[in-house]
């Protein structure tokens, strides 16, 4: 280790590499805060740097855990003191803007939400969107396939990326630049990196498809009498409106944020079953507010809506998003807690649920509490749950609640954040045994040393 950190010294210069208490300082999991225990850090500015990086680990049979913005809940960038940290932190640049072909060209390391406002620069607009836009980064986006919260508008981060750029574990550069919607020249190899965890290859540019900037924006909160309300309001919304956003927020997760926390004024009487953030995108302000206005109001008659406060400025959208994006509240209203973010057939939502429920209060009646909230319209549920404990058999028991029925109801145990070490074990509910044996070949092929991300993802 020595030998190699001295050479990736010569490389990087002493400033960027990283020892002792400098890493000690560093966390490797957002969600624990736990420090950082790698042998170093080492933080290179181009790819032609990591190139040269990962072929000494790899002539060394090195590990190396890559990190951006460590902003992940699957504990899918613990690095052990064995291993190598290879922080992107410095890889910041927007390299091209194409306000033309609708393209920009950024390094990996950027957080998503420079990556925003430099859209907004042009007119455009990057819609992928998500709580952590000020400190996660595009390359972690590109590597965990990120969802967000317009998923049901404009798709995850994968139908944002037209190509990238990674660094194999040998220290090959796969370079996939791509500027064009269309590319059907063989294989589409920037698929193998977006979603990988970083097992596959260190992303480190990538050409980003942006969107038309719509001017109009219309958002509201609404209390949902029934979950068969709310997905009917979820189609009614969907047929009427330009929808890019749908969130479901089930009583317990509202009321925890806004009475019990004290966080949040309610803007609502905290007594629904279910709310609703609904967000609309449209070109013309006046026509969409009273579309928006005239839907609202055919739901109030439909039954579907018991009431409804609707954003009239930037500012008060923003207080009606804190409600849901506040996660830090949860985190410290239910430590110690574990988190769960799955996806399942919107139908089978509210049984699934309340037979967690049922479940929780049976195994931990004194403790046991469930939280619930996410993005109905694409099927993602967000799960928190505390039990006054956070030992491993607690967790074990919870997680069997929790993963087992969503391979009877055609679910995944990831929805958007990944499996990282943390959902390791449980691959086999998502994926059959063929796919995983096909995950193996993937990574033998790519990586025959298993240095990327070692012991993340695959089982």
């Amino acid at each position: 280790m020595d030998q190699l950190l001295e050479s990736l010294t010569e490389i990087l210069g002493p400033e960027n590499v990283l020892t002792g208490e400098a890493v000690l300082e560093r966390s490797s999991d957002w969600f624990t805060s736990l420090p950082c225990e790698a042998a170093a850090i080492v933080r290179p500015a181009t790819t032609e740097q990591l190139s040269q990086i990962m072929t000494l680990c790899h002539k060394a049979r090195q590990p190396v855990v890559t990190h951006g913005g460590v902003t992940g809940v699957v504990q899918g960038a613990v690095a052990s003191a064995n291993e190598l940290v290879v922080s992107l932190e410095r890889m910041t640049a927007i390299e091209e803007v194409d306000a033309v072909g609708g393209t920009m060209t950024v390094q990996a390391g950027i957080p998503l939400q420079s990556v925003q406002e430099a859209a907004a620069e042009i007119d455009m607009q990057f819609p992928l969107d998500l709580g952590a836009r000020g400190s996660c980064t595009i390359g972690g986006n590109i590597s965990t396939n990120a969802g967000g919260v317009r998923v049901i508008r404009y798709g995850m981060m994968r139908q944002q990326v037209l190509g990238l750029e990674a660094v194999l574990a040998d220290g090959r550069v796969v370079s996939s630049m791509n500027r064009m919607l269309k590319n059907n020249a063989g294989y589409d190899l920037k698929q193998l990196f977006i979603g990988s965890e970083g097992t596959l290859g260190i992303v480190t540019r990538a050409v980003l498809r942006l969107q038309p900037r719509l001017p109009s924006e219309q958002c509201a909160l609404v209390a949902v009498p029934t979950f068969d309300a709310l997905t009917s309001l979820l189609d009614l919304t969907s047929r009427r409106l330009g929808l890019s956003a749908f969130e479901a927020l089930w009583n317990s997760h509202y009321r925890l944020m806004t009475e019990e926390s004290g966080a949040h004024r309610p803007p609502l009487a905290a007594d629904s079953p279910f709310y609703a953030i609904i967000e609309t995108q449209g070109v013309d302000r006046e026509l969409d507010a009273e579309r928006f206005q005239t839907l609202l109001e055919q739901a109030f008659e439909e039954g579907l809506v018991s009431d409804a406060v609707l954003a009239s400025s930037e500012a008060q959208r923003q207080e009606l998003w804190a409600i849901r994006e506040n996660i830090e509240v949860l985190v410290r209203a239910l430590d110690p807690m574990f988190s769960f973010d799955v996806s399942l057939p919107i139908p089978a939502m509210e049984t699934y649920v309340a037979d967690l429920e049922r479940q929780l209060a049976e195994a931990f009646p004194e403790a046991g509490r469930l939280v619930t909230f996410g993005h109905l319209g694409d099927g993602n549920l967000h799960i928190m749950v505390t039990v006054g404990d956070a030992g491993r058999e607690s967790r074990y028991a919870v997680e069997k609640m929790v993963y087992h029925p969503l391979a009877e109801i055609g679910g995944s145990i990831s929805a958007e954040h990944g499996i990282g070490m943390e959902k390791r074990d449980y691959l086999y509910l998502s994926r059959n045994e063929d796919e995983i044996e096909v995950m193996k070949m993937l990574k033998k092929a790519l990586d025959p040393k298993g240095l990327l991300n070692p012991g993340k993802l695959l089982p």
